[in-house]
């Protein structure tokens, strides 16, 4: 059963009732049409009823549009399981941006670290010599 039969609610005829004061007030429609029109909106029980009604009208109810069948969404051209962009889930430009940050933060942080190693052998160093057993087996 297509659409133009099934049966209208009062709020449908309702809203067609306010679409064809709209096209009264902007002056597509005379008094006398909008009344006759009004009456016919009023008696119509599916919405087919409705199409010769508004059948020279733009809008909501104006002629039917045939609706395009209904295709399935094409998948993007970044999925992972048909190879796109993405090298195994991380795509290229990610993957180069990650890898430019890592080196920079092990640059960074390269004579923190070394710094860190003189310190620790400074300190060892300085420790075994004044070692109270150190100092016994210079001997």
């Amino acid at each position: 059963m297509s659409e133009q039969h099934l049966r209208m609610s009062d709020a449908e005829r309702e809203q067609a009732a306010s679409e064809l004061g709209e096209h009264y007030a902007q002056g597509r429609l005379t008094a006398e049409e909008h009344a006759e029109r009004l009456d016919q909106v009023w008696a119509a029980r599916t919405r087919g009823e409705l199409t010769p009604i508004f059948a020279d009208l733009p809008g909501q109810f104006g002629r039917t549009q045939q609706r395009a069948p209904f295709t399935a969404p094409r998948r993007p051209s970044y999925d992972v399981r048909r190879g796109g962009p993405f090298r195994r889930g991380i795509p290229g430009p990610v993957f180069v941006v990650l890898a430019i940050l890592l080196v920079f933060t092990v640059v960074t942080h390269l004579p923190l670290i070394v710094l860190g190693l003189l310190v620790w052998w400074f300190v060892s160093t300085r420790h075994h010599r004044h070692h109270p057993l150190a100092r016994g087996r210079r001997c």
